[in-house]
């Protein structure tokens, strides 16, 4: 198994994962947070190609993260895959797209990956977030999440790669020009992770088979590599350059499991 970002972002969100099995290739698209053009661009950056996706995973309805998945879905015939709630909210019940309802902590198989969506605290309908599995390895998923559960640390514990929010430094977005009413939604308990809460979640993990991290969904504003990479490696015990960083224009390049 392996995966790729698109990007990662307040801007726009999609990670391609896959596997092979013998001659067969399972490929999914989780989030589609961008136009139709731009993701079928960022997909040729990366050597794959909107017709090859054998579904699209989505978490929740902010537009950073459905962008284009009904018109990809429509076009391509791909399957949808997302929780009624969010589903709902997008308009995704009355489109005419293969509308695939998920319901938490009901793994679904999709060719040869097994996808359990989990239910997460986040200003969003009825979001879901993801651990993927080909049977040999787990890819855990955990961005756009306000605080962590203990059935967030007891689904993400034993995963051979974490894909985590690292959204914003708490200090950074107090000193910035950001409204207190949205100051306030980004840091509360429906919000987005900062650096320090997601290194908690992160410590709170079986980190026995960890061979990737990821730190996703960084604040352009207010947050930075280095901040997020230091809080990561303190938890890890590494070097703050074995902690992979997705950006909003590149994402990262593919990573193998």
């Amino acid at each position: 198994m392996r995966f790729a970002s698109l990007g990662s972002g307040s801007e726009g969100n999609a990670l391609l994962v896959e596997t092979q099995s013998g001659a067969t290739t399972t490929r999914v698209l989780l989030d589609c947070g961008f136009s139709a053009k731009e993701v079928e661009r960022r997909l040729t950056r990366l050597g794959a190609s909107v017709e090859g996706l054998d579904a699209i995973l989505i978490t929740h309805e902010h537009s950073d993260h459905i962008g284009s998945a009904l018109t990809l879905a429509r076009k391509w015939s791909i399957p949808l895959y997302m929780s009624w709630g969010t589903a709902r909210a997008v308009g995704a019940a009355d489109a005419d797209v293969d509308l695939q309802v998920l319901w938490g902590d009901e793994a679904v198989a999709i060719g040869d990956l097994s996808i359990l969506p989990y239910t997460v605290p986040h200003d969003a309908r009825e979001p879901l977030q993801y651990v993927l599995s080909n049977g040999a390895s787990r890819l855990g998923v955990l961005t756009d999440v306000g605080t962590s559960t203990p059935h967030i640390s007891a689904v993400l514990s034993g995963c051979d790669a974490l894909v985590l929010e690292c959204n914003h430094d708490v200090r950074m977005l107090a000193g910035s020009r950001y409204p207190q009413s949205l100051k306030a939604r980004i840091g509360g308990n429906h919000g987005h992770l900062n650096n320090e809460a997601a290194a908690e979640i992160l410590a709170s993990l079986d980190r026995s088979r960890l061979r990737h991290l990821v730190a996703a969904h960084l604040s352009k504003q207010n947050n930075s590599p280095e901040l997020a990479q230091a809080a990561m490696a303190g938890v890890l015990g590494a070097a703050p350059t074995e902690v992979v960083v997705a950006s909003q224009d590149e994402g990262f390049a593919w990573l193998s499991l």
